[in-house]
């Protein structure tokens, strides 16, 4: 009688190898050595800190350009509204007091600025822009925002509000007002950078005392004309990062 054949354990030896090249797919290739890394990581260096010892001395009374400053010569507003100061008369006794506390160092007021308002009978024929009266404090009543044009670029931007009667200036900015916008109570001031590309934008808010610095961001030319419709200027092949 002839000798029955066994079973035929091809399709099970089958299965076992499509098992393992699939197991194979999903875990990766291996070689007979184990898992290898394609080269070693990149090393970063830390940061490099320059003139590690230079310290700057603290400003001087003279230098605080963040201080709240009670306008000499102007005449109180009982009420606690700008609205009922003189705009103008209050911008010039402002540059003229400010000059003088300067000393002539350009820290606190451009000299140009104080001598521009210093004569002033129009607001219009020397620079001072059209006042704006808003209530930055959320107390009811307005603050006077307004700015002296210097030299057809720079201006001194300023805020002025009433303590006690007084009227005392609560933010000062010498800049490039390329906009200034204003939202929530928040002022935003645009200024360009050397990189045609982007500009600065300065947050400012009401902390309970003056108008104080709550966020500083870089922003891009296109954003800058979708949300303000201000221009935006060409970059330049050649212009560098942000300053």
């Amino acid at each position: 009688m002839a000798e029955r054949a066994g079973p035929d354990h091809r399709p099970a030896r089958r299965l076992l190898l499509l098992a393992g090249c699939l197991v194979a797919v999903l875990t990766g290739c291996a070689d007979m050595e184990g898992l290898h890394r394609d080269g070693a990581a990149a090393s970063v260096a830390p940061p490099e800190p320059l003139w590690p010892q230079a310290r700057p001395s603290p400003p001087g009374p003279e230098q605080q350009r963040g201080r709240p400053f009670a306008v000499p010569g102007v005449p109180k507003v009982t009420s606690g509204d700008m609205r009922d100061a003189d705009p103008l008369a209050v911008v010039k006794a402002d540059l003229t007091a400010t000059g003088r506390e300067d000393q002539g160092t350009g820290r606190l007021v451009d000299r140009r600025a104080a001598e521009r308002v210093a004569g002033c009978v129009r607001a219009a024929e020397c620079g001072v822009r059209e006042p704006v009266l808003r209530d930055l404090t959320d107390d009811g009543r307005a603050e006077l925002i307004t700015a002296v044009d210097i030299d057809g670029r720079a201006s001194e931007m300023r805020v002025y509000h009433v303590v006690d009667g007084v009227v005392t200036r609560v933010f000062s900015r010498r800049a490039v007002l390329e906009g200034v916008e204003l939202a929530a109570g928040h002022l935003a001031i645009r200024e360009p950078t050397s990189n045609d590309r982007f500009v600065y934008v300065s947050h400012y808010g009401w902390d309970g005392r003056m108008m104080a610095l709550i966020e500083l961001k870089l922003d891009t030319c296109r954003a800058l004309k979708q949300t303000s419709g201000l221009p935006c200027v060409t970059p330049s092949p050649t212009s560098g990062g942000p300053s």
